[in-house]
């Protein structure tokens, strides 16, 4: 078999592992099958999701079965794990209404129908849900050792803090992720359960629980959390997380994100979310290395996972907006995705019945959108050949605009020179 585990050491896939010396030949040795979970405390998964993303879909290419997890009775609950206080819980209609989005994206990383080791999709709510309280106790809550528990980073992080405590609700999370791991194991053969760095607890919790009850050794990996090289989280823009789900971050706005990637993270990210072989990625670092200005390698990540959270309509799209914000024609793009693409630019507000009859001049359009102080700025940029609605040069002082002139139901797009921008709304 492939060896998966060098591969993920060399793309830096691994932070650490319950038997650094035992899982890369235990690997070779046969297809095993892997499980990570996904609570659904959003609608969507975020790029700080992408690593175990990845990792299980690499253990997929590499002959694994991989098991994806949607947590809708852990979602229920709110793991405490890396928070400082605790979550908000949510309505079950809510929870289960995320649940089905995130399912939809998972299918985007993971083939679910190919004949040999099809991806398995779970959600622990179809078994955590027929337990009661009483019997839970009983046939898991005894093998958990209280001590034991305390001693978890997640725990003694929260307890530790003089401003905010743990609740019995969070601090049972815990039994619930171990007990998944081992329902997993003992009807779908699960050996290995994968995560997020400040999953440890939960991951070595459950490997504790399967010996207890007798389900032999079971292993753990957990991936890094995704940082830049500054060390501070990546994924994060202006107007937060940087979501999956192109309702909440357009493909244009998640294209963006990592053509702007700084170069010194660019080859990790490449590494960490393409496909791209070993051989492949160091030759683009080289020749990146010899010209960053070109950014050869941020729109190769950009484009390939682009594709890969999107599809090839969404990175269409996403190039098609990059080409108009840098001056090509704009047409059949609508209110939203001209309001993407020039979300930082500054915007003013018409009323609609200034297009009417003769129109609104130019001159004036150029004013009202700031692009000018004043009538004479504005005849200069038109003479001078520096006036564009809608990214079309207008040569004519005396042009005026109409409603043909928006490019979408209301916005219209102006432009002075090479860069400065400015939208007109009509309402």
């Amino acid at each position: 078999m492939h060896d998966l585990y060098r591969e993920l050491r060399w793309r830096g896939m691994i932070h650490q592992t319950t038997d650094d010396a035992r899982l890369p030949d235990w690997l070779m040795e046969r297809p095993r099958t892997v499980y990570v979970g996904f609570d659904p405390t959003a609608d969507s998964l975020h790029v700080g999701h992408l690593v175990a993303l990845m990792v299980l879909r690499r253990f997929q290419k590499a002959g694994h079965r991989p098991i994806a997890l949607v947590g809708g009775a852990t979602g229920m609950i709110g793991d405490p794990s890396g928070k400082s206080e605790e979550r908000n819980l949510l309505s079950l209609d809510v929870l289960q209404d995320n649940v089905a989005r995130i399912e939809k994206q998972l299918r985007r990383f993971l083939d679910f129908d190919r004949a040999v080791n099809p991806a398995v999709l779970v959600n622990n709510h179809d078994w955590m849900g027929k337990f009661g309280y009483l019997e839970f106790l009983r046939d898991v809550g005894k093998h958990f050792p209280v001590n034991v528990m305390l001693a978890k980073d997640s725990v003694k992080a929260r307890l530790e803090r003089s401003d905010a405590g743990l609740s019995y609700t969070e601090f049972s999370y815990m039994l619930l992720q171990a007990y998944d791991f081992v329902y997993l194991h003992e009807h779908y053969g699960c050996e290995i359960q994968a995560g997020g760095s400040d999953q440890w607890g939960n991951i070595t919790a459950g490997i504790d629980l399967a010996r207890r009850l007798g389900c032999g050794q079971l292993f753990g990996i957990t991936c890094p959390l995704l940082t830049r090289s500054d060390g501070a989280k990546m994924g994060k823009t202006e107007s937060g997380a940087l979501w999956l789900s192109a309702e909440r971050t357009s493909p244009y706005q998640f294209y963006q994100y990592w053509i702007r990637l700084a170069d010194a993270d660019v080859g990790k990210c490449l590494r960490l979310f393409t496909d791209m072989d070993r051989e492949e990625i160091e030759s683009l670092e080289s020749r990146h290395a010899e010209d960053p200005a070109r950014r050869e390698a941020q729109r190769r990540l950009a484009e390939d996972l682009t594709r890969l959270v999107h599809g090839e309509d969404g990175l269409a799209a996403a190039r098609r907006a990059t080409e108009v914000f840098f001056g090509a024609e704009i047409q059949d793009l609508s209110d939203a995705e001209l309001c993407d693409i020039f979300a930082d630019v500054p915007s003013s507000e018409l009323p609609r019945d200034r297009l009417s009859g003769e129109g609104l001049p130019l001159v004036d359009a150029l004013i009202e959108c700031g692009l000018v102080k004043t009538k004479n700025e504005a005849r200069r940029a038109i003479t001078q050949g520096g006036a564009y609605v809608n990214n079309r040069r207008v040569a004519s002082v005396d042009a005026r605009l109409g409603p043909d002139a928006l490019a979408s139901e209301s916005v219209m797009v102006l432009r002075r020179g090479k860069k400065d921008y400015a939208l007109l709304r009509f309402r």
